[in-house]
């Protein structure tokens, strides 16, 4: 039997979970009576942890077999909590997880409540290595981990206690596996990180995010697509912003960690920027690729959030002309700073999420209705859909997954553009 694997959270959590697939391939997983079902934690919110328990005990119901291994950055936070599961057989950390040894239990899994969890401190980890992997399955596109940790300490987050310290892969290595996805047929390529902009400042001569951009574009010609996941404007070098206006391989589509639109609650969250360096931010990458769409993650119901302060975040959405946002009611993590200060009501956290939400939405109808008339070229990722440079989701009867298709938008459904394909690339 093949090693399933259930994955949570961010696209670096998507990436780690195909190594983690083979390592647990390799250390002889999937021929175990039952198999064995890898549970990729996330732990950004209280909400994220209780999906992955909730996912655990599924998972033992439906296959009461198999070997139920727990790992992730729920995982690595609260390895004692997993443990404590009876449903669970092994709780790996985020380092041991990369590793086929680990998987490699004692025989039968017959553990006593401590062996179980292999957790080390995350801290403690200097390094990231380079994972090859030659495919993602199931996806049209590839991601490759550049960075992983955090060297922020922003008050409402637990991921640096679950990932360690900022560090990163050499850029040989990185071109070397957006090569090699290349070569076997993978259009666009996503750079992933925890701190995605922090890239470097570990490694020697200190290279930046837009140096290592302009490398794979430069080396791997063949490359069709290249793609960031998601960034923080502050830390934005000047190679990135050179790339952004001169590398049309670069997708125009950045989205930003920005939190909030208050610049009290920026401070009480101990981010380093400020709403106008935000906005700025946007004008000055608009001025450089008009054609850019900009996405955002932002959190309601901070602690100590008046309703002034939550319309300061309302206003940003417009101000920053954000298309793509992904809203998160405030979730207080237990040994994070921000769970210490006052709280707001849940209802009032739910009310406010709801209403950016819903700015979201607008902003989302007007840039599908902005759309209408051009030409777009668009990756195929499923049959009947795929998505725009800009990231925009579009319905297209025609190509095949993985394959780029440019295509007329005649309208949009409210959710998605509706294309009829003009001609198919190769991809």
């Amino acid at each position: 039997m093949a090693v399933e694997v259930v994955t949570f959270g961010c696209r670096l959590n998507t990436y780690e979970s195909e190594v983690m697939r083979r390592e647990a391939e390799a250390a002889g997983l999937g021929e175990l009576t039952g198999g064995a079902v890898v549970i990729n934690t996330c732990a950004v919110t209280g909400e994220a942890v209780r999906q992955a328990k909730q996912a655990i005990r599924k998972a033992r119901r439906d296959n009461p077999q198999a070997r139920i291994i727990v790992t992730g950055c729920a995982a690595q936070t609260d390895p004692q909590g997993f443990g404590a599961m009876e449903e669970v057989d092994l709780v790996l950390g985020n380092e041991e997880k990369l590793k086929a040894h680990n998987y490699r239990a004692l025989p039968d899994f017959g553990v006593n409540q401590f062996e179980k969890v292999r957790v080390n401190d995350i801290m403690g980890v200097r390094e990231t290595a380079s994972h090859m992997v030659d495919a993602i399955e199931g996806r049209a596109r590839a991601f490759v981990q550049v960075q992983n940790g955090c060297d922020h300490r922003c008050t409402f987050c637990i991921i640096p206690y679950g990932r360690g310290n900022s560090r990163s892969v050499p850029m040989g290595a990185v071109v070397d596996q957006v090569r090699r996805l290349v070569e076997n047929g993978y259009a666009e390529v996503v750079l992933t990180g925890v701190d995605l902009t922090s890239y470097g400042a570990d490694l020697p001569g200190k290279p930046r995010l837009g140096r290592l951009v302009q490398a794979i574009l430069h080396q791997v010609p063949e490359l069709a697509r290249l793609r960031l996941s998601s960034i923080d404007s502050i830390e934005a070098d000047e190679g990135l912003m050179e790339a952004i206006a001169d590398e049309k391989r670069l997708m125009p589509h950045l989205h930003l960690s920005l939190q909030a639109g208050d610049d009290m609650i920026l401070k009480r969250m101990k981010r380093r920027h400020l709403r106008d360096d935000a906005i700025r931010f946007c004008e000055d990458v608009r001025k450089l690729r008009p054609d850019v769409i900009f996405g955002a993650d932002i959190i309601a119901g901070f602690p100590t959030e008046t309703e002034e302060m939550f319309e300061n975040s309302l206003r940003i959405v417009e101000e920053c002309g954000l298309t793509h946002l992904h809203v998160f009611p405030f979730s207080p993590r237990e040994g994070t700073p921000a769970a210490r200060m006052p709280q707001l009501p849940r209802k009032l956290i739910k009310e406010r999420a709801a209403r950016l939400r819903e700015a979201g939405e607008r902003a989302y109808r007007a840039h599908l209705k902005a759309l209408s008339g051009t030409r777009q070229r668009i990756l195929i990722e499923r049959e009947g859909l795929g998505r725009t440079e800009g990231f925009t989701l579009a319905a297209v009867r025609e190509g095949v997954p993985g394959e780029i298709v440019e295509a007329a938008i005649i309208g949009d459904d409210g959710a998605r553009l509706l294309a009829e394909a003009l001609r198919a690339e190769a991809a």
